[in-house]
């Protein structure tokens, strides 16, 4: 059997042409967001919410009668005035944090628990795409610390202390913005991670598949180790992690000037705006389709599996550990 040709998302170009091709392609739908999908009564923490798919899904999460808290990097207060006008509800509110910055991450849990107590709904969607490789204050590659090892040093933090409500009839969920960027990597670079190398702009979106292959190990190794008791499925957290498809969104913004006004005309006529890209991340949220299950990816609205790499327990065992070890030495 030949094997399916996968898509080219090695630079931004062939990552622009594949998104769009992508689109084009028929997918099963695995499900249909409902109004009746409500979030009434729920604590929805949204990261990157104060523009483009976390604006969107910020906005559709209050609409729907959640709790939601904001945690952004700029846009405090205005981009939750915004949110309350637009969805007509007072219960926003918005939380400082630079995901680049471990103190930072740390900061936000803990006022997330000493101001809220717990939450039903992580939905962490923050995500950059720098020209170039720039360091954190730690000393880490900032797209590496932004779109991966920050969601696990808060993911991990919000668990420790106890962030989540457990004794609720329904299992909470925690649901990863991801992309299908996440299959183009062909190995794991383990002697490599977290050493910080510097790169330019051709090289961006490979280690931006690369983050995102991170991200899906670490979402199917999280569920694993939630659900699992003395080796035994016992569903307590619903983990999920989707590719919501090309964007017409600002994540672009640091490509050079001279290409921006082709990338905003391709934007605006071939991808989704950030409310349509928003729609299956809504479902996951709120979906009652999505109860009792531990752990599922989509790409659009249909259901997938992730990549091999990323479903490799062997993986994601050794993700955990390497993931560990470079917290303990960075973490102040």
């Amino acid at each position: 059997m030949t094997e399916k040709k996968k898509d080219n998302y090695d630079n931004p170009l062939s990552a622009t042409i594949s998104g769009i091709t992508n689109l084009f392609r028929k997918h099963q739908q695995a499900g249909e967001l409902k109004p009746g999908d409500r979030l009434d009564g729920k604590t929805v923490l949204v990261d990157g919410a104060s523009s483009g798919l976390g604006f969107a899904i910020a906005t559709d999460c209050a609409r729907r009668g959640a709790r939601v808290i904001m945690a952004c990097r700029s846009g405090i207060p205005e981009k939750g005035e915004k949110v309350k006008k637009l969805s007509g509800s007072k219960d926003v509110h918005m939380l400082k944090v630079d995901f680049a910055d471990i103190p930072s991450v740390q900061n936000l849990v803990s006022e997330v628990k000493i101001k809220f107590q717990k939450i039903d709904i992580l939905i962490s969607n923050a995500g950059v795409v720098p020209k170039k490789s720039r360091k954190t204050p730690q000393g880490l590659e900032e797209m590496f610390m932004v779109n991966y090892f920050s969601k696990f040093i808060l993911v991990n933090l919000l668990l420790q202390k106890e962030c989540f409500r457990t004794n609720g009839s329904e299992a909470p969920r925690m649901i990863f913005v991801d992309s299908e960027t996440h299959r183009n990597p062909k190995k794991f670079e383990w002697e490599k991670f977290g050493v910080y190398e510097p790169y330019t702009i051709g090289k961006s979106m490979e280690h931006y598949g690369y983050n995102k292959l991170l991200l899906a190990t670490f979402s199917v190794e999280l569920s694993r180790r939630l659900n699992k008791v003395n080796g035994k499925e016992k569903r307590k957290f619903s983990v999920f992690t989707l590719c919501p498809g090309p964007i017409n969104s600002n994540i672009g913004r640091e490509a050079p000037k001279i290409f921006h006004p082709l990338m905003k005309l391709i934007f605006s006529i071939f991808f989704r705006s950030p409310a349509q890209a928003a729609v299956p991340v809504i479902y996951l949220a709120a979906s009652k389709d999505m109860e009792g299950k531990s752990f599922d990816y989509f790409f659009l609205m249909s259901r997938k599996p992730v990549d091999e790499k990323a479903a490799d327990p062997g993986n994601g065992k050794k993700l955990w550990e390497v993931s560990e070890k470079l917290l303990r030495s960075v973490a102040p």
